[in-house]
């Protein structure tokens, strides 16, 4: 059954629009609050689960709205609320677990601008909820809202530790004898929720941290910084002569590094550091999981490494589904989206970059030379607009197109078309040895796809 609000990351949107309002916020609040309290579990004396929730948020203005929305929607509910304030995703599904809430939401649209928010939920362990939750939810949303007796509403507590407890979580997921001493490393908090606690981390295990993007005001969120736009970080990298350089999306849950060459080294690579890791200190991890989109490189890399491999649908949720559903620990996204499950409960930037760290730390090498045992695949992705409510997908000539460069590529490369589950798109990758065929490929296929559209 399709959802009507919920996408694979939750609810995301324009500031005043759709979801994204604060009556449809409120009511969405009271919906979650309603929802909860059926499912109040029960400890091993029988008592009942306090019935509270804890919201977070990341830097962008309007959390302040919608803080204040969800806050009175639970309230209406009969739920107490938590209010974390400014923290990455992660740090809010580690706090809702370790408090023992009912539930944890995040007030963040993520790598999108400041004009966007969004809601994400986590379960009591600090996962995502699952699907059937997710349709009570949107069930409950649709009924009249009601409002609990006076007596009953909702408290507020502002939680006033809340950063110190995550900072501690953070430092946990890598040896006690490891330290960053002599590293010079440039953090890119993307303006965003990390902007406080990054620095904390990295320099209270013994780095020399340089931090940009980290002056939020509001609107500058994701601007021009971040794991979406590294290029202010590549520079930084080289003028300070640090070793390396580490960018943070807006809240949080992604990562991407770049080397003291000023390189980028992306969500595959950092990914398959970490699997080398695990493997170096003995660590049974069956295999890894990547996406529809990871690189061809990145598969042939873990493989030769003795590990198996396996590609999910797109998006963290589905990457998540795969590892529960194999017993495997890691796995993640070339967009930095990494979940290491012997270490945390969701995508964690920062303890991702932990991992990586460590890893370099006791083997005592460089991060340009680490990703040497990598070799990515040329890989192009062209967008084609959709004009109609046609699928070009189902086309001949796209099928044949399709087939063609197949046949070209001759089983050292991939071609993959998927509709885009946020925008009205047809996502064209090619990826192949030979960087000049494979981007005429992608620009055949994408010309036959676009004929397609206009046809349809």
């Amino acid at each position: 059954m399709t959802k009507k609000y919920f996408g694979t990351d939750g609810i995301r949107g324009k500031v005043g629009e759709g979801m994204m309002s604060p009556e449809k916020v409120l009511k969405l609040g009271w919906a979650v609050g309603r929802v909860l309290a059926s499912h109040v579990q029960t400890d091993t004396h029988g008592n009942r689960w306090n019935n509270r929730v804890v919201i977070g948020k990341d830097t962008r203005i309007s959390g302040y709205m919608f803080e204040s929305a969800l806050e009175a929607g639970l309230s209406a509910a009969g739920v107490d609320i938590e209010l974390l304030g400014p923290m990455p995703t992660p740090g809010i599904a580690y706090l809702t677990r370790t408090m023992r809430a009912s539930a944890g939401i995040v007030i963040s649209a993520s790598h999108n601008p400041y004009y966007d928010n969004g809601l994400k939920f986590f379960s009591p362990q600090g996962e995502k909820l699952d699907d059937d939750l997710e349709h009570e939810i949107e069930a409950m949303f649709e009924s009249d809202m009601e409002i609990v007796e006076s007596s009953s509403l909702g408290k507020a507590h502002r939680v006033v530790d809340a950063h110190g407890r995550y900072v501690e979580a953070c430092k946990a997921t890598i040896p006690m004898n490891i330290r960053f001493s002599g590293l010079k490393v440039v953090l890119d908090c993307s303006n965003g929720a990390t902007y406080d606690i990054a620095p904390k981390v990295f320099s209270e295990l013994g780095a020399e941290v340089i931090t940009i993007g980290d002056k939020p005001d509001g609107l500058n969120i994701n601007l021009d910084c971040g794991s979406t736009h590294p290029e202010h970080l590549v520079t930084r990298v080289k003028v300070e002569g640090a070793d390396l350089g580490v960018a943070f999306d807006g809240d949080g849950d992604r990562v991407l590094m770049v080397d003291h060459q000023g390189e980028i080294v992306d969500g595959d690579e950092l990914l398959y550091l970490i699997a080398r890791s695990r493997l170096s200190d003995g660590e049974d991890i069956g295999g890894v999981v990547g996406t529809l989109m990871t690189n061809l490189g990145m598969e042939l890399a873990v493989k030769a490494l003795g590990l198996d491999f396996a590609r999910s649908k797109v998006g963290d949720r589905y990457v998540l589904e795969m590892l529960n559903e194999k017993g495997w620990t890691l796995g993640g996204e070339s967009s930095g989206h990494i979940i290491c499950l012997d270490r945390t409960t969701t995508g964690d930037g920062i303890v991702s970059a932990l991992q990586v760290l460590a890893y370099l730390a006791k083997e005592n090498i460089s991060l340009h030379d680490a990703v040497g045992g990598m070799n990515k695949f040329p890989q192009v992705m062209i967008n084609v607009p959709l004009q109609g409510s046609g699928d070009p997908m189902q086309s001949a000539a796209v099928q044949q197109a399709v087939e063609q460069a197949e046949a070209k590529l001759d089983g050292r490369g991939r071609v993959l078309l998927r509709p885009s589950g946020t925008e009205p798109l047809i996502r064209v990758m090619v990826e192949g040895e030979d960087e000049l065929l494979v981007s005429q490929l992608a620009n055949d296929i994408a010309a036959q796809v676009e004929n397609a559209a206009q046809a349809a």
